[in-house]
């Protein structure tokens, strides 16, 4: 694996597809909706989605839910643990679950449950990268604004080992 990223997606174009699934996302969204971000990668993609939202009249509540799959390693341990459970109450609203990258999809279908476990009236989902997988995933997000290919990604809130997450494209290692 290669220590300098070549870069799949430049920073106008993850904007870009932000701004269009936030199109996509805010007929189905309004101020009771609490946008749930994924910790930690979903942060980045999660701010820009919450203020594309908001550039359409659309303010969501927000908070955070700190899952761990992978513990700095290259491949996910096939176990969520979490770090941090949701600071909100989430009876009777609708829940919007926000992450970087579906993957193995461990983390968006131990999350979704946290949260219809927790009371959501109804939950939704966006994520912006989605991986190929070779087997069938439980839960498919709702929304996803790239069809990401088959690589290691960095960057907009994607690691290497904890490294890189905070570069302004994505990028893919191999």
């Amino acid at each position: 694996m290669t220590d300098t990223p070549v870069e799949l997606l430049s920073e106008a174009e993850i904007a870009a597809r932000v701004d269009a699934l936030a199109e996509q996302i805010a007929p189905r969204v309004d101020e009771d909706t609490v946008a749930v971000c994924l910790l930690t990668g979903g942060i980045w993609f999660a701010a820009d989605l919450t203020r594309a939202l908001g550039r359409r009249g659309k303010y969501v509540r927000f908070d955070a839910l700190w899952l761990a799959s992978y513990h700095d390693a290259h491949q996910s341990s096939g176990r969520c643990q979490v770090r941090a459970d949701l600071q909100r109450p989430l009876v009777g609203r609708k829940a919007l679950v926000l992450d970087d990258v579906f993957d193995t999809g461990l983390s968006l279908s131990e999350a979704v449950r946290l949260v219809r476990d927790a009371g959501a009236s109804e939950v939704i989902s966006a994520v912006f990268a989605r991986k190929p997988w070779p087997k069938e995933r439980a839960i498919q997000p709702d929304f996803v604004a790239w069809e990401a290919p088959a690589r290691f990604l960095v960057g907009y809130g994607m690691d290497n080992q904890g490294v890189m997450r905070g570069l302004p494209y994505i990028g893919a290692l191999d």
